[in-house]
């Protein structure tokens, strides 16, 4: 079962579940409100959260989403806090309410591709049988960026966008220099080819690396990553898109001059982002 982790007096956190797609959920402990980072993919999630928080006497005063994918907002409805999220998240949220979650129609806009097997798939795994899925609208939308000041501790909430989601926030807590990336560096899902675009990245990563942070956390990763580990990532993606525009796409040059660069094969993660970049081209 999945274990809240304590990071500081301030930070906590509810690590993923690759299986069902359950993300990385987070707390933000001030001297007078809480904040929590995403909702979970379920109402199963949301509840193991706030039970194993009420456990160490933490109570939720309001929540922020990263994003508007299932995973990270069908929890919405047992987290009966105001909740937060960029004015395009509301939005794409709101396009979700008329939707059916049975398995016929879910297989049906699959074939329509307007859903994809892997969030299928995994929704099913998730729910069972037992699909009273009822999606939450938030009650506070923001454009551009919004800090919330929880006593004793800040939440600056910025849009950035990326491939995977245009309406992707990041959450920076300066006092813990700390920050939740969300899914924002995470390939695009939503196409034929899982994909990254050269442009989206760069002007990612550019906006990533302003941040003074010692601690990163990515909503399916198992745990939070260390500055070297996130900026060794932020180098891999910066590489590869650097190189795809320079070999235009070719996978081979590009695969070729890494190696070259690296004086070393390369591993996989590697070689599955070069492909990233090459479906995006």
């Amino acid at each position: 079962m999945q274990k809240l982790t304590k990071v500081s007096e301030r930070i906590y956190y509810l690590p993923p579940v690759q299986e069902t797609d359950r993300p990385i959920l987070g707390a933000v402990v001030g001297d007078e409100k809480t904040i929590l980072i995403d909702a979970g993919n379920s109402s199963n999630n949301a509840k193991l959260f706030l039970q194993q928080l009420k456990g160490i006497g933490v109570e939720a005063d309001l929540l922020v989403l990263s994003h508007w994918h299932w995973d990270h907002v069908f929890g919405m409805r047992d987290i009966s806090v105001p909740s937060i999220s960029y004015i395009k998240t509301y939005e794409k949220i709101k396009e979700m309410q008329s939707l059916s979650w049975e398995d016929k129609d879910l297989d049906e806009r699959v074939r329509a591709g307007t859903e994809i097997p892997f969030c299928a798939d995994t929704m099913k795994k998730e729910f069972g049988d037992e699909r009273d899925i009822q999606v939450q609208l938030p009650t506070i939308v923001f454009e551009d960026r919004m800090n919330v000041h929880l006593g004793g501790v800040t939440c600056e909430i910025e849009h950035v966008g990326g491939d995977h989601s245009s309406d992707s926030c990041v959450i920076y807590i300066p006092e813990e220099k700390a920050l939740f990336v969300g899914d924002c560096l995470y390939a695009n899902m939503y196409a034929e080819k899982w994909n990254y675009t050269v442009k989206n990245t760069l002007k990612l990563i550019e906006q990533l690396e302003k941040y003074d942070a010692d601690i990163y956390f990515l909503s399916h990763h198992p745990a939070p990553l260390t500055k070297e580990a996130f900026q060794s990532f932020l180098q891999l993606l910066k590489n590869c898109a650097l190189l795809t525009k320079k070999h235009a796409g070719n996978r081979g040059a590009i695969r070729q001059e890494m190696v070259e660069n690296l004086q070393r094969d390369l591993n996989e993660e590697e070689l599955e982002t070069i492909t990233f970049f090459v479906n995006g081209h």
